[in-house]
């Protein structure tokens, strides 16, 4: 993770970072975000809860709620906690109107680009900066918007002109670049950056890896064998009966399922490894347990250990697109009962 934070600055040296640490950091973990992003020039999320923690657990530099406030409660938090908003749509600014005095909040307005989710259209960003200059404890730092296609070749470049002809002449930082931006739009990465799924190690794009963009996995997802099995030609195994062999072979059953936050619809051939060796899984995955082809693994035995992801042999993204997936998902549903343990080490 510190690696791919060097990546992310690397490639925009001119810009603050901004280290996306929404949904548990990705699944990673709250504290591992803490250790390995303490270089970022800020986080940020969208969890109040979780910024609350980040706050008690000592960090003291910016915090970004992407979605800004939920309700007036969580302006009153931002106040208290020294968080900074996002604001992108005129109920957010009736709750800043009603706080006074200092500290101030500071807030970042949100331009829509073309992504149609959040965010002011240009006259609309125009009224609401000139009613934020009126509002008494809050200061506006600046303005961001988000890519809908970052990862295509000129994808960017509509949005980027609507949102400079949004803001020209008004005062303030600017944030547009995510992941895919920030290793791949120069002309986007302005004063902050906000990667997100490139510092867990996971490609932004559908037809470059992760190591193509010089990135390091951060989550390995481990197992074991606990069972061998002898398949004769016609033998179905799994749920469903959905894979039948074709020959004689042998069959591992691990001990990982979607209870785990393994995708339950990957299917049949979808990479893995044991001992080491690359291979693929056979039949349904069900709630503890999948199972995979050992006929690449001649000397495979219970107790084996097996890569679902994030090692040497098998890419997250690999997994997420035979699933018909992306690695984001992967990440975010790695379930609380699977043990983690956390390497700090600096290489």
């Amino acid at each position: 993770m510190r690696h791919n934070l060097a990546r992310a600055r690397a490639r925009a040296p001119g810009a603050q970072v901004w280290a996306v640490i929404k949904a548990n950091a990705y699944g990673h973990g709250l504290a591992a975000a803490l250790a390995a992003f303490e270089d970022a020039d800020g986080l940020a999320l969208v969890e109040f809860d979780k910024a609350a923690a980040l706050r008690s657990l000592g960090w003291r530099k910016p915090v970004l709620m992407l979605e800004g406030a939920f309700e007036a409660a969580d302006v009153a938090q931002a106040r208290r906690e020294r968080l900074s908003l996002i604001v992108h749509e005129p109920g957010q600014l009736d709750w800043l109107a009603g706080v006074g005095g200092d500290p101030v909040v500071p807030v970042y307005l949100k331009f829509d680009s073309g992504m149609r989710r959040l965010g002011f259209d240009a006259a609309g960003l125009r009224s609401a900066h000139a009613r934020l200059s009126n509002l008494p404890g809050v200061a506006c730092r600046g303005f961001a918007s988000h890519f809908a296609n970052a990862d295509l070749a000129g994808g960017t470049d509509a949005a980027i002109a609507a949102f400079d002809a949004a803001v020209a002449d008004l005062p303030g930082e600017r944030s547009l670049a995510n992941s895919a931006a920030v290793l791949g739009v120069p002309p986007a990465h302005r004063d902050w950056v906000r990667p997100g799924v490139m510092l867990y190690g996971g490609s932004p794009y559908a037809d470059r890896s992760a190591a193509d963009c010089g990135l390091r996995p951060a989550m390995r997802l481990e197992s074991r064998l606990i069972a061998v099995r002898a398949l004769g030609r016609g033998d179905a195994i799994g749920y469903g009966s959905t894979f039948v062999a074709d020959r004689p072979m042998r069959v591992g059953v691990v001990a990982c399922g979607y209870a785990d936050g393994y995708p339950r619809h990957a299917p049949t051939g979808t990479p893995i490894a044991v001992a080491g060796r690359l291979t693929r899984t056979v039949g349904r995955v069900s709630m503890d347990m999948l199972s995979v082809d050992l006929d690449p693994v001649p000397g495979a035995q219970v107790g084996d250990a097996v890569e679902l992801w994030g090692g040497p042999r098998v890419a997250i993204d690999d997994v997420a697109a035979a699933a018909g997936t992306i690695g984001y998902e992967l990440m975010c549903a790695l379930a609380p009962r699977v043990p983690v343990v956390v390497d700090e080490g600096r290489d």
